[in-house]
């Protein structure tokens, strides 16, 4: 990880600008998710259990226990949680003294502590990946950072030691983690869409909040959908070795396949912070000499080089055009790939590919990594007895894992669940020690494609009658059928989503939609908000429905013959029975999930300042629209920055006659007067020497 001083930098700048939108976005969701009139209020979650204070906070690590010592319920001490985890956040991004290991570890637990009181809507892999990527800024970060003027030592930041470059290594080896794993899975799940690379001919509709790209997407012909289903499974499986590979362009152009996808994933899709995140991850394939203007100096003047250089050099270059080579030629003779010239099409044979215990060529061939990465990564995904790295995978489940990894091993047999039971009984006990604070997480998105035939949608209605229905819409979610998919990153509504998961199987399998249809039906304005900011805009704002319903739709993008349409839908069944306050069927389920409110909640002081304090600034900022806040955050950031750039002192060391001084004594040392007692001689001969081996690095 040599030359890395600058990647570190943009990576924690990076975990900074992510830990803003993911604090700033739930701050404008917890009084509709988790106050006292939310769907999910947060004080069910944390009941002494008459346990010891340190014991309390190690089964359940929150610093929420805390809020009743500030005044404050569990609701508000998660406002104020979020509020200042935003500010030190931005400070970080802003200030570069902020960036040292205690505001990390300040951030790493802030959110660990929303996560704890976010029940469901808190469950998602990118939470857990903003999580254990953290962690990884806590460990990259230096105890403290000098000041601008103070030049670091070339490798590594200033105030740090030479270990430090591990912990960088480790933000790699997570990418890898999130990269390969989110590929294999879609082989190891054995859906026809994947196997058959039809994925993306459904994945632009049916994705959860798709963006106007999303529709133009869609309507691509069917050859290059398939191109790139191609193209994700080696992005996702058969690059991500290159993240270790010796040849730094190899490695750089890893981090550039990466980018593109997930700019692609960015462009068409509303994943949060999610692919911000992996951006921001792929700083660790970098190095300085990439992402500074100084390498071209060098580059210029031609030095003498070495045999065994010019050698290397040469070998470098045939291995680069061998990786090259290779992954070129699997793909078109693995894939079976063929162009149609006369229909304008491509063709793949691995849509005739039989699933279960049948190995296909194009699987082995996405799976050959395993065999490669096994050599010199750590065993997660080991070699079968056999010596087939596409058995187990292919065939009916990874391998049995060895005991040698212990519980890091744990969360990667998700990968395959049949593999999870073979592991060591120890292991997972050493896991579960842990589990709860997330340092090490299982991924892979997209295991299966859903919406094959239509995307699943649930529809609000309500009704003063009973018999005249209204349809509630939301923001972000489809529903009016003329209305154009919104662009909602970095934002995550959170409600959303969740309703998209709700639309998967029947309601009981979501039991937070019975307290939301409760909210409805009682007016409470913090979840109308999560429906529908501006309230005018909510079809009860004046009244509460007396009844209200689900429905189930199947929704389509509209064809492009379809004027001031996006969609296209069809009524499939009702989803949620007709009821009302006091319905049987509503205290029932109710009852059945444990969502009645058996103790009203405690009453905080009124005259608490700190609470005034909150209720003013939640009065001032409820107006905004939360992809509207966050953008306007980001462009007050990026104001301030310009400022600094442009009002903030000058180094002398930047300046050209700074460099002029720098490199004087070693042009008086090629040119054979570096034998003269000049007095820069002395630095210079101790600076050059300390550079010779980082050449060779």
């Amino acid at each position: 990880m040599a030359g890395s001083r600058l990647p570190r930098q943009l990576f924690l700048q990076g975990v900074a600008v992510v830990f803003a939108f993911a604090f700033a976005s739930l701050y404008l969701q917890i009084p509709g998710l988790y106050g006292a009139e939310g769907i999910l209020p947060a004080r069910r979650t944390l009941r002494p259990q008459g346990k010891g204070r340190w014991q309390q906070l190690w089964e359940t690590p929150t610093l929420l226990w805390e809020a009743p010592q500030l005044g404050l319920d569990t609701s508000q001490g998660l406002e104020l949680l979020t509020l200042l985890g935003t500010l030190l956040a931005l400070g970080a991004l802003l200030l570069r003294r902020l960036r040292n290991v205690f505001v990390y570890l300040l951030l790493w637990a802030a959110y660990l502590s929303a996560c704890q009181v976010g029940q469901v809507f808190l469950y998602f892999q990118w939470d857990s990946l903003l999580l254990e990527t953290g962690f990884l800024a806590v460990l990259v970060a230096p105890l403290r950072q000098p000041p601008h003027h103070k030049q670091a030592p070339q490798g590594g930041l200033a105030g740090t030691s030479p270990h430090e470059g591990l912990p960088f290594w480790l933000v790699r080896w997570l990418l890898f983690r999130l990269m390969f794993a989110s590929g294999v899975v879609k082989l190891t799940s054995r859906c026809p869409a994947w196997w058959g690379l039809t994925a993306l001919t459904y994945h632009y509709e049916t994705q959860c909040l798709p963006t106007p790209a999303s529709w133009f997407a869609h309507h691509l012909p069917v050859w290059l959908h398939r191109l790139s289903v191609v193209a994700t499974f080696l992005i996702e499986i058969a690059v991500p070795p290159l993240f270790f590979a010796p040849v730094r362009r190899l490695r750089l152009a890893a981090f550039y396949s990466q980018v593109l996808l997930q700019v692609l994933i960015i462009i068409t899709g509303n994943y949060n912070f999610f692919n911000l995140l992996t951006l921001v991850l792929t700083t660790a394939l970098l190095d300085d000499g990439h992402l500074t203007a100084e390498s071209g100096d060098s580059h210029c003047r031609k030095r003498p080089t070495s045999w065994p250089r010019a050698l290397l050099a040469v070998l470098s270059l045939l291995l680069e055009f061998t990786v090259y080579g290779l992954l070129a030629h699997g793909t078109v003779h693995y894939f079976g790939l063929e162009v149609d010239w006369e229909q304008h099409a491509v063709h793949s044979r691995t849509s005739e590919c039989q699933l279960g215990g049948q190995r296909t060529e194009a699987g082995l061939f996405l799976l050959t990594p395993l065999f490669f990465g096994s050599l010199y990564l750590p065993p997660v995904f080991p070699v079968a007895e056999d010596g087939d790295p596409a058995h187990h995978v292919a065939g009916g489940g990874l391998p049995r894992l060895g005991t040698a990894d212990g519980p890091l091993e744990v969360p990667y047999s998700y990968i395959e669940p049949s593999s999870h039971g073979h592991l060591w009984s120890g292991a997972h006990r050493l896991f579960g020690t842990v589990e709860h604070l997330q340092l090490a997480n299982s991924y892979g998105l997209f295991r299966r494609m859903t919406g094959l035939g239509g995307r699943p949608e649930v529809v609000l209605e309500g009704s003063y009658d009973g018999r005249r229905w209204t349809e509630i819409e939301f923001m972000y979610k489809p529903g009016n059928v003329s209305r154009p998919p919104p662009v909602v990153v970095p934002h995550q509504p959170r409600l959303d989503w969740q309703m998209w998961f709700a639309a998967l199987g029947p309601h009981t399998h979501s039991p937070w939609f019975t307290s939301l249809v409760l909210r409805l039906l009682q007016g409470k304005d913090p979840v109308v908000r999560l429906i529908q900011n501006d309230v005018a805009k909510y079809p009860f704002h004046k009244q509460p429905p007396t009844y209200v319903r689900a429905q189930r739709y199947k929704y389509w993008f509209s064809q492009p013959g379809e004027q001031s349409q996006w969609w296209r839908r069809q009524w499939v069944e009702e989803f949620f029975p007709p009821v009302s306050l006091g319905d049987p069927t509503l205290d029932m389920l109710l009852r059945q999930f444990g969502l009645q409110d058996k103790s009203p909640p405690r009453a905080r002081g009124s005259g608490n300042t700190l609470a005034q304090a909150l209720r003013w600034i939640r009065k001032q900022l409820s107006p905004l629209e939360a992809s509207t806040l966050l953008w306007g955050l980001l462009a007050a950031v990026g104001a301030i920055r310009v400022m600094q750039a442009l009002l903030g002192p000058h180094s002398p060391r930047s300046s050209p006659l700074a460099k002029e001084e720098k490199h004087r004594p070693a042009a008086k040392k090629d040119s054979g007067a570096a034998g003269r007692p000049a007095v820069p001689a002395p630095d210079n001969g101790s600076s050059s020497s300390s550079q010779i081996p980082r050449r060779k690095k």
